[in-house]
C-alpha cells in the first residue's frame, strides 16, 4: 500500500501537492460553515427559507461576476498573487457576515461577498493546468476531488459541535482557516503562470484582458461544451437542494436520512475516486463525459420511480459514479480548451457550469414540486441529462482528431 502510494506520490509534480494541501485545509474550512449557513440565517434573523434563498442566490449570482473578474485579472497578474488576495478577502468577508446584527445589511454583504468568494477560483484551476500536463490533469482534479470529500466529511461534523455552541465561532474559525491558507500559499507556492504567456500579458492593457472574453465566448466548441455542461448541472444541483425536501414531503424521510445519503455519495468518491480516474484516463474524454451523464440519466430517473430507502441509496451511488467521472474530466477538458495565456477567463467561464444551474435551479425545481406531480422534476432531468449525453457525443465526433483532447497514451503506466 505504502509503494503505491508513494508511486502516486512520484507521478505529480511537488508543487501540485503542496496545492492538494492547501486546499484541502481550506476546504475544511469552508465546510465548516457552509452546510448551516441556511440554518444561521433563519435562527439567528427569524426569516423563512424564502428570505435565505434570496440572500444564497445573491451569492451564487454575483459569484459569476466575481470569478470572471478574478479570471482576468489571473491571466494578467498571476495565479499565486490572486489566490493570496481571494484568501484574505474571503477571511475580511466571513467575519464580518458573522457579525451581522440587521437581515437588511446581508443583502448588500450578500453581493459584496458574492464577488469575492469566487474571485479565485479559476486562479486555482489555472495554477492546476500550469502544473499538471494535458495528460495528467483529469487524474489531478480527482486527486483534488477526493481530498474535498475528505473535507466534507470532517468539516461539517466538526461544524455540526461547533454550531451548537456558536454561530460566530464558526464564522471565526473559516476566516482563521483561509488566512492560515494565505500564509502558506505565500511561504510555499511559487508563481506558476508559464513565462511566455506572462511576456505576453505585459503587452496588453488590462481593458484588452477584459476584452479576452470575446474570444472565449466566440470559441464555439467550448460554448457548446458549457451548454451540455449547464443542462447537466441544472439536474447535478437537485441533489444538494431539491432532493431533501423531495425525499421529506414524499417519503417521509427525514433530514438525517438525507444526510446519511451525501455521506454515502462522499465515502464511494474517496474509495474510489483515484481508481476511476485511472480507468478512464486512457479513454476518449467527451465520450467519458457521455458515459458519466448516462450515470445521471439513469440515476436522477430512478428517485421518480423508486420509493424503498434503499433504492434512493443505489440511485446516489449510481450518480455518484457518474460524478467520480464527470467532475474531473470536465476540468480537465476545460482546461485543455484554454490557450495558456487565456487559462483564467477560460476557467472563469466553465464556472458558469455550476454557477447558473445553482442561481436557477432551486427555483425551477421548487415550482415544479409546488405545483405538479414531484416526481416530473426526476424524469424532466433524465430527458436534460439525455440531451446533454447527445452534446458530449457530438463534440467527440467533431473535435476527436485534436491532440489536445487524445486520452493518456496506455503505454504511459508501463514507463513508471
Amino acid at each position: 500500500m505504502f509503494a503505491k502510494l508513494s508511486k502516486i506520490y512520484n507521478e505529480f509534480p511537488r508543487k501540485f501537492w503542496v496545492v492538494v494541501g492547501v486546499s484541502f485545509i481550506d476546504r475544511v474550512g469552508g465546510t465548516l460553515l457552509f452546510p448551516f449557513f441556511a440554518l444561521y440565517i433563519t435562527q439567528k434573523f427569524s426569516v423563512g427559507m424564502t428570505e435565505a434563498g434570496l440572500v444564497l442566490g445573491l451569492f451564487s449570482i454575483f459569484g459569476l461576476f466575481g470569478s470572471m473578474i478574478g479570471g482576468a485579472l489571473t491571466d494578467r497578474f498571476g495565479r499565486r498573487t490572486i489566490i493570496i488576495i481571494g484568501l484574505v478577502f474571503s477571511a475580511v468577508s466571513t467575519l464580518t457576515l458573522g457579525m451581522v446584527n440587521q437581515f437588511a445589511t446581508l443583502i448588500p454583504l450578500a453581493v459584496l461577498i458574492g464577488l469575492l468568494s469566487h474571485f479565485a477560483g479559476p486562479a486555482h484551476d489555472a495554477m492546476v493546468a500550469d502544473l499538471l500536463s494535458e495528460k495528467q490533469r483529469q487524474e489531478g482534479f480527482g486527486i483534488l476531488r477526493v481530498v474535498g470529500n475528505m473535507a466534507w466529511i470532517i468539516g461539517p461534523t466538526i461544524g455540526g459541535f461547533v454550531a451548537k455552541k456558536s454561530f460566530l465561532a464558526l464564522f471565526i474559525i473559516d476566516a482563521a482557516v483561509s488566512c492560515v491558507v494565505a500564509l502558506l500559499f505565500f511561504l510555499f507556492m511559487p508563481e506558476t503562470k508559464p513565462m511566455h504567456a506572462e511576456i505576453q500579458q505585459k503587452a496588453e492593457s488590462i481593458l484588452a484582458t477584459f476584452r479576452g472574453y470575446g474570444q472565449v465566448l466566440r470559441d464555439s466548441a467550448y460554448m457548446a461544451f458549457l451548454v451540455a455542461g449547464i443542462l447537466m448541472g441544472l439536474v447535478y444541483q437537485q441533489m444538494y437542494n431539491s432532493l431533501s425536501v423531495y425525499l421529506r414531503d414524499n417519503h417521509g424521510i427525514e433530514p438525517q436520512g438525507y444526510g446519511f445519503l451525501l455521506t454515502v455519495s462522499a465515502i464511494t468518491v474517496i474509495l474510489f475516486q483515484f481508481t476511476t480516474t485511472r480507468l478512464i484516463k486512457h479513454r476518449p474524454p467527451f465520450l467519458m463525459m457521455a458515459l458519466g451523464t448516462a450515470f445521471y440519466v439513469i440515476g436522477f430517473s430512478m428517485f421518480g420511480w423508486v420509493s424503498a430507502y434503499y433504492l434512493f441509496a443505489l440511485a446516489i451511488v449510481v450518480i455518484t459514479i457518474g460524478e467520480m467521472i464527470v467532475v474531473p474530466t470536465s476540468q480537465a477538458l476545460a482546461a485543455n480548451f484554454a490557450p495558456e495565456e487565456m487559462r483564467g477567463r477560460y476557467m472563469a467561464v466553465f464556472s458558469l457550469l455550476w454557477m447558473l444551474p445553482a442561481t436557477f435551479g432551486p427555483g425551477a425545481a421548487g415550482y415544479i414540486l409546488d405545483n405538479y406531480n414531484p416526481n416530473l422534476l426526476w424524469y424532466i432531468g433524465g430527458v436534460l441529462c439525455t440531451i446533454s449525453a447527445l452534446g458530449y457525443v457530438l463534440l467527440h465526433s467533431r473535435l476527436k482528431s485534436q491532440p489536445r483532447f487524445a486520452p493518456a497514451p496506455a503505454v504511459a503506466e508501463v514507463a513508471d
